[in-house]
């Protein structure tokens, strides 16, 4: 059964990593994994690297690890822009050898001073590359707030519904931090006949410099209960790491009793607190995959 049809059969619940720059941090990670593998996601991502042009060996290892180790599906990032062809091809044969099947395909970060390689200038071009190679299953990331690049909402959505006609299945949400952002996003898409399942991005806020940094680099906004959060708590980790949390369940909460598809897990490599956010929510989740199979 591919990811996708999971969204007909059960509330979906999927975390994402990233690949340390060491041997020790991928040892690390491998650990934490194991951690999480408790919590039964029904995938795990994983990024492709620093503004995704970093070694690719990294990710398919990690991916290798979630898929055949713990024998939970993996989905591997795959960024087009500073990508040629043959690269995408080969990352492509690499993740079928470890029975990978499951991509995420993103255009990828524009760098500073860096030219792109020019063959894949936005993620449809990669998804129809990926969807006529065959094998995969392909995801597609999305942005309730609107891409950072995007001329208006309206050339936003029109990338986002070329992306689906390419052969995205399923889609991601960038990280958001107040829910009515999703919500007026998802009537965009059903405005524009777009129907394909959507998961949410969650991220706890647990570190206030990094979820500025976020915010800077993403373009979104950031809310006034959320922000008051942050500068409240920035200088106790402790309580910042418990109202972040919180937070997070908060959304969670109202994003599945307002029906979400699913929600995406945006974990910076911390078990602990995907955890406890997984603790808080689980039964919520089972509830609403009930409902579905009774449906």
């Amino acid at each position: 059964m591919g990811l996708t049809e999971l969204f007909d059969k059960k509330l979906v619940f999927s975390l994402e990593v990233f690949p340390p720059h060491t041997a020790v941090g991928i040892e690390h990670l491998q650990k934490t994994l194991v951690d999480l593998e408790q919590i039964k996601p029904d995938f795990i991502s994983v990024t492709l690297g620093a503004s995704g042009i970093t070694k690719s060996e990294d990710t398919i290892k990690v991916a290798d690890f979630i898929q055949n180790d713990l024998k939970i599906p993996a989905v591997a990032h795959v960024p087009g822009l500073y990508q040629s062809k043959d690269e995408v091809r080969r990352l492509l044969d690499a993740l079928v050898a470890h029975d990978v099947k499951n991509v995420l395909v993103l255009r990828g970060d524009a760098i500073k001073d860096q030219i792109p390689i020019g063959e894949f200038k936005h993620a449809d071009d990669l998804a129809a590359f990926i969807k006529e190679y065959g094998t995969f299953d392909i995801a597609g990331a999305c942005y309730p707030q609107v891409h950072l690049e995007s001329t208006s909402t309206v050339s936003d959505i029109r990338y986002l519904k070329r992306k689906v006609a390419a052969g995205v299945s399923h889609l991601i949400t960038q990280v958001f931090f107040d829910n009515k952002h999703f919500y007026n996003f998802k009537e965009r898409l059903e405005l524009a006949d777009i129907d394909v399942p959507v998961e949410a991005g969650i991220m706890p806020c647990t570190n206030k410099k990094q979820m500025e940094r976020i915010a800077q680099i993403t373009g979104i906004k950031l809310p006034k209960k959320f922000v008051s959060i942050l500068s409240r708590y920035e200088n106790k980790p402790l309580a910042m790491r418990d109202a972040g949390i919180a937070f997070a369940v908060d959304q969670i909460v109202d994003l599945i009793s307002s029906g979400v598809d699913g929600i995406h897990l945006y974990t910076m490599n911390n078990a602990d607190n995907a955890k406890l956010i997984w603790q808080a929510t689980h039964t919520l989740f089972e509830d609403a995959t009930e409902m579905k199979t009774m449906s």
